[in-house]
């Protein structure tokens, strides 16, 4: 895996061969194994290592991108080349401006902001840990045999993977800017199947300490087992008891739209409504990289630190991120009077793009009260818990309605107990309704699931969920 000063090696080199008003480099790369289990035995187990060189030039207004993974002289010169007559033909953007050079990267935003104090941007937690980047086929293996004994013990058939990685990102400029940062991440995915039911774990950390395959797979069994020979019981509107990755999931279609391009191209459900209180007094929501259950790097595609952002306070939409040039074109719109405090944020993706930024860091507030699913589960008279959704589909992004189905453990919640597997259901959902109808939430966690980017997001009680159709399994 590349080095920083490795990196800064092949930055002069390239710096030298470049004829562009500016030049920068984006690194990427690293080593990645994997085993897959199936029908309780491992069928694959595989590895990579690979590193990117991306870089861009910029000619008065007129920028473009070229990749390679080869770093001899002739490749770092094609490659320059390639980027430099691709960025000649461009037509002049108004909008590019020039690179940051390290003190403007450093940022002195003030776009961590609460009551009128500034929130000092932190340095992130460590997210390299050698136990997780030394990680051997033998010891995922070893993990794959306690998942597998689990679904013997318990007669069901177990599919999944044990990954592992280290990575490295980097972004070096021709204005002296230089950043770095280096990652470990290991997960367990984990589905157990009987005849007519699921159930289904997944997790991740850099720190593989904090998995234990064992508990993910007694877990993923026991909603197997539970949710053995489900009954049907009707659609309609019902309180629902969603664990973390379900929250996660269906939540993830929302902040797409928490970004200052979204709304200049009037793709996001807060053009010209920020302020506004969409949700209940207890959603408060921000997307904090420093967070310690969070991972990822500390900047963004153009080397910018990134900012702790409180996107929404008790309900209300306070901010959107912001990349440095639609920071700018913010200022010069419509818009700019209804859109919170503009400047750049540390949330933009590399140039060029037509994305903008966005918020991939984010952070639910822990509620005044926490409760345990459990206790979720105590309080209520009926209602249906659900594990996990998937095949998610927006229907109407300005109201931020969607559609999907639940899957591997849906049970119904009857005088304050679990009594047995439902089948799954199609639902119809409002982000808005939903997040305006949270009865209680638990300690936020780190969370993952298929439909959405990793979060730390609680447990939610949500009551009058709207199901509109039963599935036939």
């Amino acid at each position: 895996m590349l080095t920083k000063d490795q990196a800064g090696e092949i930055f002069d080199r390239i710096r030298k061969l470049s004829n562009a008003d500016e030049v920068e480099v984006l690194f990427s790369g690293g080593r990645f194994a994997l085993t897959r289990f199936a029908n309780n035995s491992i069928h694959q187990n595989v590895a990579e290592e690979n590193s990117v060189v991306s870089v861009r030039t910029a000619f008065g207004g007129r920028t473009a991108r070229a990749s390679t993974n080869k770093f001899d002289d002739d490749s770092l010169r094609r490659v320059v080349e390639a980027s430099e007559k691709l960025a000649q033909v461009q037509h002049p953007d108004p909008d590019l401006l020039p690179m940051p050079d390290a003190l403007e990267a450093a940022g002195s935003s003030s776009a961590g902001k609460t009551g009128g104090a500034p929130v000092p941007t932190q340095a992130i937690p460590p997210r390299y840990f050698e136990r997780t980047a030394g990680i051997t086929p033998e010891q995922r293996a070893e993990g794959v045999k306690k998942i597998v004994g689990v679904a013997q013990r318990h007669n069901l058939t177990t599919a999944g993977v044990f990954s592992s990685a280290e990575s490295c990102e980097g972004i070096f400029n021709s204005r002296g800017l230089s950043d770095w940062h280096t990652q470990t991440l290991a997960e367990i995915s984990i589905t157990m199947l009987a005849a007519d039911s699921s159930g289904w774990q997944k997790a991740n950390s850099p720190d593989v300490a904090n998995l234990d395959p064992l508990a993910l797979a007694e877990t993923a069994a026991k909603k197997a087992v539970d949710s053995a020979r489900p009954h049907e019981i009707p659609a309609g509107k019902y309180t629902v008891i969603l664990e973390p990755a379900a929250v996660l999931d269906i939540v993830g279609f929302m902040f797409w739209d928490y970004s200052g391009m979204a709304i200049l191209d009037q793709r996001s459900f807060l053009t010209g409504r920020m302020g506004t209180k969409f949700f209940g007094d207890n959603i408060t929501i921000a997307d904090d990289v420093t967070h310690p259950l969070q991972t990822g790097s500390p900047f963004d595609g153009e080397g910018m630190r990134r900012q702790r952002v409180g996107l929404i306070e008790n309900g209300v939409v306070k901010r959107v991120v912001y990349a440095r040039a639609t920071a700018e074109r913010m200022k010069r719109s419509e818009y700019r009077d209804k859109a919170g405090p503009i400047e750049a944020t540390g949330h933009g993706f590399p140039l060029p793009n037509e994305m903008g930024e966005m918020p991939l860091n984010i952070v639910f507030a822990r509620p005044s009260d926490p409760q345990s699913v459990e206790q979720m589960i105590a309080s209520t008279e009926r209602g249906v818990l659900v594990t996990r959704l998937w095949y998610i589909r927006e229907v109407d992004p300005y109201e931020k309605m969607l559609t999907g189905m639940t899957r591997d453990g849906t049970f119904l919640v009857e005088d304050g107990r679990v009594r047995g597997g439902v089948r799954n259901f199609r639902f119809n959902e409002s982000l808005i309704h939903m997040l305006s109808n949270v009865e209680a939430m638990s300690e936020p966690v780190r969370s993952c699931g298929e439909e959405s980017f990793d979060m730390v997001v609680p447990a939610m009680k949500v009551k009058e969920f709207n199901f509109t159709e039963v599935t036939k399994f």
